[in-house]
């Protein structure tokens, strides 16, 4: 099998390298209701490049000592496993003919090794795994987007590797940004996440996590990028628009990440956010850059970074209180409470538009505002589209600062789980004095409900049929520039008695032994 990899490796880096040249044409435009592009024909993909056989823990895992790089730059993998021997094979996750995936690189057989026990720091509970670098791949050739490097040892073990390839030039482009951050907070590799410690209490969590150890077996150590952001990937180069590729951590640490470009989009769950990442989005947006949130929990958590032995950026706090947090004296403002809590709210509605409400919640999605030019032709007033709301969900709430002219397209009825209060969960679109035009989709499952094999397939494949369809009208909208210049918004929240009753904001702890969201 590595053999027959070696033999076509060639031939598929020039088909990805050819697929991303093709992206590099026209911009498209409007995205209006009549608009259609017709976007290149798509490579032929790899078809097995799912796990068969992810094994047990700990029979393969890994990570990488960079979590983004510029095509052409090494990056080290470092792996255990018992196997004797094992083998990489990268693969791009995009819109290919007959997969998801494209095989583009294969290594040679590497012999295996089980490495150090994990390592828990203290006082922050920082799981580490302190191991030696197994081998470096070369990605000359790799068009930028986002990579799964899978793990195949002759033990039958299998597990992923995540890498992002990003875009060195984002200008003209639509920047995709993988939620990193969030994918390691809620990674319980070594026994600790930032929600829990191996004794399932909140108490025990870490207050600091890195990205030197693999992601847990449950995750197939791919995060959370198989759940809550393949789907977009595949409608998105499937649009025919102009993208770019970045992760969160870049989006921190380089101010210059959206310089030029027409748009900037985060995906199913991006809740993790630094105050760099939401300065550089602020003034990205008041410069004319279009926003898109297609999750239900965004900006939620306030997070900075510190370096480890492996580089910049890889140590991520989060202590979810201000005075448990030694940063509340001697730096308050980076302090980590949540982003809209005391003693300096500033709730993430400011920059979404919609207010995180709950967990858990599951409702259908039900338009509300079918004349709305990304909704017109799509779908209709009162169409449900079953199981799209939740497992979190937001809504616009007036007791916080809300945007506006702010226009409600989808709004929910959904019984919140934990409190079992009846409200609505509302998809939003707001515009601003610059221009730029922000959509929220206010639902964690929105990716989700894109993708034929998680819920797109509900209602006979309506589900996926109409989100696809909105997207791909919001996409080409957003890539021809400032979405509000053509598209402003227009203020719906008096007809839905929105201005009559505003929500006070409902905090949210979880109980000691939840997972939250």
């Amino acid at each position: 099998m590595p053999g027959r990899r070696l033999l076509y490796m060639a031939a598929a880096v020039a088909l990805v390298s050819a697929a991303w040249a093709c992206t590099q044409g026209t911009q498209p435009n409007s995205g209006g209701p009549s608009n259609s592009v017709a976007p290149p024909a798509p490579a032929a993909g790899s078809t097995a490049w799912q796990l068969t056989h992810p094994g047990p823990e700990h029979a393969i895992e890994g990570f990488a000592d960079r979590v983004s790089v510029l095509p052409g730059e090494p990056v080290r993998l470092f792996v255990s496993t018992p196997a004797t021997r094992f083998v990489v094979t990268a693969f791009r996750f995009g819109d290919y003919q007959g997969s998801d995936a494209l095989s583009v690189w294969t290594s040679a057989a590497l012999p295996g090794g089980v490495q150090a026990p994990a390592i828990v720091q203290r006082p922050t509970n920082t799981v580490v795994a302190p191991w030696h670098p197994s081998l470096t791949v070369p990605t000359e050739g790799w068009a930028p987007g986002d990579y799964l490097l899978r793990l195949d040892g002759d033990n039958g073990a299998q597990q992923y590797i995540p890498l992002t390839v990003r875009t060195p030039d984002n200008a003209g482009r639509v920047v995709v940004i993988n939620a990193v951050t969030t994918w390691q907070a809620y990674n319980q590799w070594g026994g600790y996440s930032l929600y829990k410690g191996p004794d399932g209490r909140r108490a025990d969590r870490s207050r600091a996590v890195t990205f030197d150890r693999p992601y847990e077996a449950g995750m197939s150590g791919a995060g959370q990028f198989l759940e809550f952001e393949l789907g977009f990937v595949r409608v998105a180069e499937r649009a025919g628009v102009p993208l770019g590729y970045a992760t969160d951590t870049d989006l921190h640490a380089n101010p210059h990440l959206l310089d030029g470009a027409r748009a900037m989009i985060t995906l199913g769950h991006d809740e993790y956010w630094s105050a760099a990442m939401r300065v550089a989005a602020t003034s990205a947006r008041d410069r004319g850059v279009n926003l898109a949130f297609l999750g239900g929990n965004e900006v939620y958590r306030h997070i900075r970074f510190a370096p480890t032995s492996l580089g910049e950026n890889r140590l991520e706090i989060n202590y979810k209180s201000f005075g448990e947090d030694p940063a509340s004296r001697t730096d308050p403002a980076d302090a980590t409470q949540d982003w809209r809590q005391p003693p300096d709210p500033r709730p993430e509605s400011v920059l979404v538009g919609g207010y995180y409400s709950c967990f858990p919640g599951r409702a259908d999605l039900v338009a509300t505002n079918a004349g709305n030019w990304l909704l017109d032709g799509i779908v209709h007033d009162g169409e449900r589209l079953s199981d799209v709301v939740g497992i979190e969900y937001s809504k616009v709430n007036l007791s916080v600062p809300t945007p506006r002219p702010i226009e409600v397209l989808f709004h929910s009825p959904v019984a919140c789980g934990t409190t079992h209060r009846n409200e609505f969960a509302d998809s939003t679109y707001y515009t601003t004095p610059s221009g730029a035009g922000v959509f929220s989709s206010g639902t964690q499952d929105w990716v989700c409900g894109m993708d034929p094999g998680c819920k797109g397939g509900g209602n006979g494949g309506r589900v996926g049929q109409a989100l696809d369809a909105v997207t791909t009208r919001l996409l080409r909208a957003f890539a021809a520039g400032p979405a509000g210049a053509a598209h402003p918004a227009h203020d719906n929240l008096a007809q839905l008695g929105i201005d009559r009753s505003p929500a006070p904001p409902i905090p949210y702890l979880p109980p000691d032994g939840i997972v939250a969201h």
